[in-house]
Formats: C-alpha cells, structure tokens, sequence
C-alpha cells in the first residue's frame, strides 16, 4: 500500500505546476524582479510571472500528505474550494485541507484508502501514559490521529447501537490508563448481575469496586463516592495546596478517579408501577441519577470523571441534567435522528454526511461520531478494538495497583472518609 502511495505522491510533485494553475491555486505577479529589470535592455516590459505555492508531499499507507505554502488570494479558503478537484486529479477518495503547522501554511491530506472502512487493532503496551487525561481515540477519515484531551473534563456520554464498539472504545481506555497508580477505576455494568459476567469480567481486578444490575447496590456504591467527593472537597487546599486538582495533577495518593457506568439506562429509567417493589424501584432510579449529577456536576475539580454509556442518549435514558453538562460526546451508529441529535446536539442535524445514522452498515462497526474541538462540524473516527485476552493481560499485570480512594485520603488526612460498613437509609418512596 505504500508503494502505491509513493508513486502517487512522484505523479503529485511532477503535475503540481500544472495542476494547480487549472484549479485557481495561483497568482499573476505583473511586478517584474530586480533581476528581470535589469536583464531588459530593449525596453519591451518583462512578461508577467505565475506563481504557484511551493508543494512538498509525503506518503503513507492510506494516502499522502502535502504541505502547500500560501500565496496573497491562495490561502485556506482557496484551497478547500479546490479539495474535490484534486481528489480526483490525484485518484483519492477525499482530500481535505487544514491549517498547516505554522502560519501561512496549509495541510492537504489525501487517502486513497478510506481509513472508516479498515479495521484496526490496538494492543495495550502495559507501560504507564507519557500524559494524564489524554484519550487516543482512533484515526479520522483522512487518516489522522485524534486525541481528546479530558484533562478538567468532568464527564462524557458515549452512545451507539449494541455491537457497534462502544465497550471496546472504553476498553481502550481503561486499558492504556490501568499501568498508572495515578488513576483509579470503578465499573457499574447494567447488563450483569455478578463481577465475573460481561463486557468488564477480564477487567473487574484493577478496579477498586464494581456494580452490576442491582439499584439498590448501585445506590450505595454511588453514595460512597459522593462521600468521598465531599471529603476530597474539604481536603483538598490542605492536602494539595490547590483548589482545583488538576493545577498539580493526578497521583498516587491523590488518583484521578474514572467511574465507567456501561447500560447507564439501567440506574436511571422510571420505573412506572403503583405495587411497592416498582415504587422501590422508582425511588433508587431517581436517587441514583441525583448522585450521579453530583459527581459529574461537582467532581470534576477533586479528581473525577465519570463516562456513560447507552444505547440512546435520550432523556428516558441519561437524564438531561447530567447528559448535558457532559461536554464530550461519542456516538456510534443510530437508529434516528433523533437519537443522533440527543448524543451529539442540535448541529448534527446541519452535517447529515456525518450523521451516525449512516453507520448503520457491518463495515463501520468500530466507528464513531463525535464533534471537532476547535473547528465546526464534526468528525468520523475509526476506533480500534482491543482483544479480551489484551484487557485481561493488563488486567492481571496491573490488579496489584487497585487501590480504594478512600484509603488513601484517609492515610493522607487521618480521617475516616467512608464508612463502608453502616448501612445506607432507605430512599424517599417516590410519590405517586
């Protein structure tokens, strides 16, 4: 494949001069050179000059990459008009142009290879992360690698049809973060009962507690980390000198903690019923996504993210006081438009070529849909998946790191944090 590449990119550098001239990409310089001047002896004027913007191309796999530099009137704008046209002058499937690395430049990337349709494969290294908070996603439709940086971010909602990659896309996560003592994991899995069943069985072991379908263990489990979210508030300008964690980052006694709540429909849906055990039933749903909103709404300074994953981000599933103030939203194939517009907002209806309804076929399994930082519009990524037998190697090689987050504050404080063994009051009966 990158043979083909480096022939493609040879037939670029050769035609450029040409090529650019037919699609605008260049400029009449009717100054004549100090050079040229003088050179003038029979006093005819000098013929004006065409530039073209100096081209350097590279090849990869999937395509090639170009550096333009700009002209005056060929800049950014000129060379996104013209990306169609050189799609097909150059025999790729898409080009796309993007600001270069310095000022005055410009990027076109073209793939002749879509890199949506190519299923990739991520093997966890087992080392710690070089930088904390920073999720390697995947690589976008050009190609190109895309990180989201969730350094202060308090939550994210991850949605998308069953067997589309949402558990494997969060298992790459939890993979690439487990080597660090920095970072600690609780898992609340909606589709099983029991630790050893589903999706999170390889890696249960590196986190520090899990949850399976039950409400009613869910509702403790999610009051003793909004215990331990009021204790990190309290402490943390005398234990870190900051009021915000992540002035001085994650660490060993002070981890970030990451709460997966996969099927999060399962905690929150209203239970409807007059009988008491659906009423039982309404009541921990409801507290559940109280408890849930404050730690996603208040936790994010203390060292907490929690990322939600569902089928359909709609109010019936994730109430919208927490999918809300989620600012990063992923989402895989939809079903409607509808739910698309509830996992990625309102715009996505303005970008339907991006829409994750379109998804829907086997080839796109693994890919997902997200919004671009800093730029309008959105951007389709190409997740890789991560084999079980991956996920529970780094699983067994980093169990030895789970630690309770409650311990540590209390050998840092002297304090009882969370008292795991008094039995949590019942919850409000939820009116009829």
């Amino acid at each position: 494949m990158e043979r083909i590449s480096i022939r493609q990119a040879i037939r670029i550098r050769w035609g450029w001069k040409r090529l650019a001239q037919m699609c605008g990409l260049s400029v009449t310089d009717k100054m004549p050179t100090p050079l040229a001047s003088l050179a003038n002896t029979d006093g005819t004027p000098p013929k004006p000059r065409v530039l073209v913007p100096a081209l350097k191309v590279t090849p990869d796999a999937f395509g090639v990459m170009a550096w333009a530099n700009c002209l005056p009137k060929v800049g950014l704008a000129e060379f996104q008009k013209a990306a169609p046209y050189l799609a097909d002058a150059w025999r790729m499937t898409r080009v796309s142009a993007l600001p270069g690395d310095r000022p005055g430049q410009v990027l076109l990337r073209g793939v002749r290879v879509d890199p949506l349709i190519v299923p990739t494969v991520h093997v966890p290294t087992g080392r710690p992360p070089e930088e904390y908070a920073k999720w390697d996603l995947g690589v976008d439709e050009f190609g190109m690698p895309v990180v989201v940086p969730l350094r202060e971010v308090p939550g994210m909602a991850v949605s998308g049809l069953p067997g589309f990659g949402k558990t494997s896309c969060v298992n790459r996560l939890v993979c690439d973060w487990a080597p660090s003592l920095a970072v600690q994991f609780v898992f609340f899995d909606g589709k099983v009962s029991h630790a050893y069943e589903g999706d999170y069985a390889d890696l249960v072991q590196r986190a520090f507690a899990f949850c399976g379908d039950d409400l009613e263990q869910a509702n403790k489990l999610l009051k003793e980390l909004v215990q331990l979210r009021r204790a990190r508030s309290a402490s943390i300008r005398s234990v870190l000198g900051v009021k915000n964690m992540w002035h001085v980052g994650p660490s060993a006694d002070w981890p970030l903690i990451v709460i997966v709540i996969d099927e999060a429909h399962t905690y929150f849906r209203d239970h409807k019923g007059s009988d008491p055990a659906t009423r039982k039933l309404a009541a921990f749903a409801a507290d559940n996504a109280r408890l849930t909103e404050d730690l996603v709404k208040k936790g994010r300074s203390v060292g907490f993210l929690t990322v939600l994953t569902t089928q359909k981000t709609t109010g019936d599933a994730i109430p919208t006081f927490i999918r809300d103030v989620c600012p990063v939203g992923l989402s895989f194939a939809q079903k409607t438009a509808d739910a698309a517009v509830a996992a990625l907002g309102d715009d996505i209806r303005e970008w339907p070529d991006a829409s994750p309804v379109n998804l829907q076929d086997p080839a796109y399994v693994g890919v997902a849909v997200m919004s671009q930082h800093g730029r309008p519009g959105f951007v389709r990524i190409r997740t890789p998946y991560v084999a079980d037998e991956d996920a529970a190697r780094i699983a067994e090689q980093t169990a030895r790191l789970a630690q309770h987050p409650a311990r540590l504050l209390e050998n840092l404080t002297g304090r009882p944090v969370v008292d795991l063994t008094k039995p949590d009051p019942e919850p409000p009966a939820k009116a009829a």
